[in-house]
């Protein structure tokens, strides 16, 4: 399984701050793909998950699932 570190949702949330507006479906999609990543086995990154603390949003749902979550975020 390949897991975004840091988690995709802090990664678009710092780029969104940083631009001072919403991110656009191309800067969503090129953030993730060029995510520093870690590939590890299934059970390995569902405990490296947990220990975060919190969901991420699923690389392949990306702009749908970002635009959910951004709505949440303080």
């Amino acid at each position: 399984m390949i897991v975004p570190v840091p988690a995709l949702v802090i990664t678009l949330r710092h780029a969104e701050t940083r631009k001072g507006s919403p991110l656009t479906e191309s800067e969503v999609l090129a953030l993730r793909d060029n995510a520093p990543s870690i590939a590890m086995p299934r059970a390995e990154a569902a405990n490296f998950i947990e220990a975060r603390g919190y969901s991420d949003i699923d690389p392949r749902s990306c702009w749908e699932d970002w635009q959910r979550v951004r709505l949440q975020l303080p």
